[in-house]
């Protein structure tokens, strides 16, 4: 095989996230996002040790699974992987992808664990409660377009207007704001020349409250050619009313909590913010899980699924179980959740996150919540456990994406406990980190996997650990 060269094929497999196995000959390639039983083309990108890698180019033959119900921008959009296929076969891929990649590891173990196989989301569309959409054009020097980055391409972008994985107020605000922008004749910020306005346009809206926030992210410049810098305040004042009038229309379902103007003059494309103006109501809005009430801001980590996150923290509070007396540590704690979920049946819960705004957050969510056995830690879990006088009686991890560092590894394995629950999602970065736990006096008793991300490559999972 050589690089440019195109074959056509079947795929076989899937494995985590999106990596597509095709035979040729005696060798395999891995085509992204392409389905189990499709027939495709595709052009060689890379050769190495024995491996190819190819660009998808077309789907010659749809797949058996491929029910043909899907949203008009599947393909084009670089959101959702699987959305051609019924729900139930979603599920049953995932599932096999997460057993797989814990068998490579646990068969090292002496005893079995128990496979729980996957829970599905109670909500497969509509469930998202976060999206952070970009300002640009839809090809070069087209109109202004308010949407997600086309699959594969950095520069343009897919208006969404009818994404199915977000409910209709999402679809409302992004469908006005877009026709805001066009009036306006604003200049969207360019990637390469870092000249321009509009940056992005964030939205949340809590799943139980009905709460939205809003934060239009604009850079400092010009915002058109007929408005100046100077006008910019007026702009905003504008922007809010265009909002607030969906609300007072009754044409929302939810509720508007907070509107806010945010300046990033950052070449980076990130949302981030150099200062935060906040053009209507307050900068954050809450959320209710399990019986508890979180504060969320604009920035604050939270579950983007917050039916499938009840699902999650319930199974993981059920791996807990029942610790009268004890000390538990909630590691890589974000907001605070599962600490505060566990709190009621523990002694004390102590929750390490390095990022301080969540921090802060998770501080006022359990005053709130009438909860005073939370204490909540500001830093980087690897240095903070050297701090900490207490020793825990349980541990629960929920890290990031790429797994723990392995020096904050050995330091958890080091207090000794009998039980910890690992949270991950991203199934790779959790099997390289159990091999770790695994060689160091550990065994894994039960595992899960639970479907966060519906039509999406990812998955969470839950392993309960045992010394």
């Amino acid at each position: 095989m050589k690089k440019g060269q195109v074959y056509e094929g079947v795929v076989t497999r899937v494995e985590f996230p999106n990596k597509g196995i095709v035979p040729v000959g005696d060798d395999t390639v891995v085509v992204k996002n392409s389905l189990p039983g499709q027939k495709i083309s595709f052009m060689i990108q890379k050769v190495r040790k024995g491996k190819a890698e190819a660009r998808l180019l077309e789907v010659l033959e749809k797949s058996p699974l491929e029910c043909g119900t899907s949203c008009s921008h599947f393909g084009l959009c670089g959101g959702c992987t699987y959305l051609s296929m019924e729900y139930e076969e979603q599920l049953k891929l995932k599932a096999a992808q997460v057993k797989k990649l814990l068998d490579s590891v646990l068969d090292k173990q002496e005893k079995a664990y128990v496979w729980e196989g996957i829970k599905g989301s109670p909500k497969a569309y509509e469930y998202r409660n976060k999206m952070e959409f970009s300002f640009g054009d839809e090809y070069k020097d087209g109109p202004l377009t308010l949407g997600l980055h086309r699959r594969g391409n950095f520069y343009d972008l897919v208006n969404v207007d009818d994404c199915i994985i977000v409910d209709r107020d999402y679809r409302l605000i992004l469908e006005t704001v877009q026709a805001f922008a066009r009036e306006k004749k604003l200049r969207f910020f360019h990637r390469l020349t870092h000249i321009g306005f509009l940056r992005h346009l964030l939205v949340r809206k809590a799943s139980r409250t009905g709460e939205i926030l809003v934060a239009l992210v604009t850079s400092t410049q010009q915002p058109g050619e007929n408005i100046p810098v100077e006008g910019t305040e007026k702009l905003m004042d504008d922007f809010k009313e265009c909002l607030l009038t969906l609300e007072r229309d009754g044409k929302l379902e939810g509720r508007f909590a907070g509107i806010l103007h945010i300046l990033n003059d950052s070449a980076s494309d990130v949302v981030k913010s150099d200062r935060t103006d906040i053009l209507y109501g307050k900068d954050y809005f809450y959320e209710e899980l399990l019986g508890l009430r979180f504060k969320i801001s604009a920035f604050s980590f939270f579950q983007t699924n917050s039916y499938s996150a009840e699902v999650l923290y319930e199974t993981a509070r059920e791996y807990v179980g029942e610790k009268p007396g004890s000390v538990v540590f909630d590691l890589y704690t974000g907001t605070g959740t599962i600490a505060q979920l566990m709190a009621p049946v523990a002694e004390k819960v102590i929750g390490v996150e390095i990022v301080e705004e969540a921090v802060e957050a998770a501080r006022k969510s359990a005053a709130e919540n009438g909860l005073n056995n939370c204490e909540f830690i500001a830093g980087d879990v690897l240095k903070v456990l050297d701090d900490i006088t207490e020793k825990p009686d349980f541990i629960i991890l929920d890290p990031p994406r790429d797994g723990i560092h392995p020096r904050a590894i050995m330091k958890m394995i080091h207090y000794g406990v009998e039980k910890i629950v690992y949270i991950s999602c991203k199934p790779t970065s959790l099997v390289r980190d159990l091999e770790v736990v695994l060689g160091n006096g550990y065994s894994v008793e039960e595992a899960v996997a639970v479907d966060q991300f519906p039509w999406t490559a990812n998955v969470e999972t839950i392993v309960l650990l045992s010394r």
